[in-house]
């Protein structure tokens, strides 16, 4: 397949043909998986005390005479706080339907939550996410707004770029404007998210593919929802935010000149 390469004045220069790696077929169901693996392997282990809820000083009296029981009382026989007076028991305590109980199967700190992927289904599923950055009716259904110069490839000297007005100036050659006031919206989250330190979800922009640690990656560190990553550190999620494939990606030229190379994902 052969693609476009445009200027930083976003005129096209000249036809690349794209590596083996773009070829492969879009599976979302494999995309999907490769995302939820990289989820649950960052979860942080987390469960409750071992004696949360049993730690009071009530018990359950099993006799029929001595101080405290509850037999013949209509009550039900559960543990109880002792009392004072009246029928010497209180309320229930230490079972799991009293108010300040323990969990009933509580989370426990020693579950593993890491997820095993075969190396070769994780690449597959990388290929699979480049092949659908190519397809403009996926990344459109994801919600990008692009132009005629779809799918975008730039010249490698963009990579020297050292200023976050000239990576903007960029973005509104390629006609991306839109795309950029869609990213840089917020909404509050509904529901319990706003009391848990996340009260605001925001859309994800552009992802531009650099061969190597470069200005750029500074330069545009600072333009809400745009993301810059080394080809080689590519991966499922970066490129399919929230399992969903086809984010609008910009690769230059030395990045897919690296990626054909090396043999990355192969």
């Amino acid at each position: 397949m052969k693609v476009n390469v445009y200027d930083l004045s976003g005129k096209p220069t000249k036809e690349i043909s794209l590596p083996k790696q773009f070829d492969t077929p879009v599976r979302k169901d494999l995309i999907r998986r490769a995302v939820s693996a990289a989820w649950k392997n960052r979860v942080q282990p987390y469960g409750h005390k071992k004696h949360a809820g049993r730690e009071s000083s009530g018990k359950f009296r099993s006799t029929r005479t001595g101080y405290g029981h509850s037999y013949n009382w209509g009550i039900a026989r559960l543990p109880r706080l002792m009392v004072r007076g009246g029928r010497r028991v209180g309320r229930v305590i230490n079972v799991p339907q009293a108010v300040g109980g323990p969990r009933v199967h509580g989370p426990t700190p020693v579950r593993n939550w890491n997820v095993k992927m075969n190396d070769k289904e994780r690449r597959l599923a990388i290929r699979s996410a480049l092949a659908a950055t190519l397809d403009v009716n996926i990344v459109m259904a994801r919600g990008h707004m692009v132009k005629d110069t779809f799918p975008l490839f730039v010249v490698g000297t963009v990579e020297a770029l050292t200023k976050t007005k000239e990576v903007l100036e960029l973005f509104l050659k390629f006609g991306l404007a839109d795309e950029l006031g869609r990213a840089s919206k917020k909404k509050i989250r509904a529901g319990k998210g706003k009391s848990r330190g996340r009260p605001y979800k925001k859309a994800k922009g552009p992802l531009l593919v650099v061969s190597e640690i470069c200005p750029l990656i500074k330069a545009a560190s600072n333009i809400p929802g745009v993301d810059v990553v080394v080809v080689n550190q590519l991966n499922t999620e970066l490129l399919a935010p929230g399992a969903h494939p086809g984010r609008l990606t910009v690769f230059t030229e030395k990045a897919i000149e690296k990626m054909e190379t090396t043999k990355l994902f192969l």
